[in-house]
């Protein structure tokens, strides 16, 4: 297998995991020498995604795994935090791929996204395609849509701050802080039409476009790397909430703002 798609799967997150499942049955015609493991923290969750993979006829296998975290650790983060990092501990110990593709498991994919993400990472480390978020804005750093190179795997791995005040930094803000450190050569954009479901099942949808001059400076790897390394040292996550206040204005659902 070339490509392993990877993806967390926790019961609250499985409201679409039916059109989740029907995508990568399309995504694993379209290139077959990829595989899907799926991972969850779960016992009753495990057994019911072997018997999904099964009957959807997908190549793959689920992982269950524990989340470990602090004492005083409230954020619901930590699950997929432990979630992506049992699969790339999978992905080395496991398999010879050479590319770890993350797909969150409340969203549909263009089923060329593997052909998309190995042609955009070519003489990269890593490569975004940005997604709609599930209320408003659309992230372009997230975790729900990244490539990773096999090289770049073994030399970090998945982990988030929480801190005392309640204030989160998440695991994907922190893999472009490590990849950054790691001189990782990084690529950011809209590479693949998907669409991002509420818990409604209401999806938004975004298609490949170019990047506007805003999103190329708010974006900037060395920018990013500043901001989460101040978010960290103040315990507060400064581009979170930056976002959060700059998407109050509407969101078209259809052609999200750019």
């Amino acid at each position: 297998m070339n490509v392993i798609i990877g993806t967390p799967v926790h019961r609250q997150g499985t409201h679409v995991l039916d059109k989740f499942l029907a995508n990568q049955q399309q995504i694993q015609r379209n290139y077959p020498s990829s595989e899907l493991v799926l991972a969850t923290n779960e016992d009753d969750l495990h057994e019911e995604l072997k018997r999904l993979l099964k009957s959807h006829g997908l190549s793959g296998e689920t992982i269950l795994y524990q989340t470990v975290k602090p004492e005083y650790a409230r954020s619901k983060i930590w699950n997929i935090v432990c979630g992506r990092e049992a699969i790339r501990k999978h992905v080395l110990s496991q398999t010879d791929a050479e590319y770890l593709l993350f797909l969150d498991a409340d969203m549909t994919f263009d089923p060329a996204v593997i052909n998309i993400m190995e042609q955009k990472i070519q003489n990269r480390d890593a490569v975004f395609s940005g997604y709609p978020m599930r209320y408003y804005g659309v992230g372009l750093a997230g975790c729900g849509c990244v490539m990773l190179r096999r090289s770049v795997l073994e030399r970090l791995r998945f982990h988030c701050f929480e801190f005392k005040n309640g204030e989160v930094v998440f695991e994907d803000n922190v893999l472009e802080m490590d990849l950054f450190g790691l001189g990782g050569r990084v690529k950011r954009g809209f590479f693949v039409s998907i669409t991002h479901y509420t818990e409604e099942a209401e999806g938004q949808h975004i298609e490949p476009q170019p990047l506007s001059l805003y999103r190329k400076i708010v974006n900037n790897n060395l920018i990013r790397y500043v901001l989460i390394r101040l978010s960290i040292a103040a315990r507060y996550n400064i581009p979170w909430h930056v976002k959060a206040l700059l998407n109050k204005l509407p969101v078209s659902k259809k052609s999200p703002k750019r």
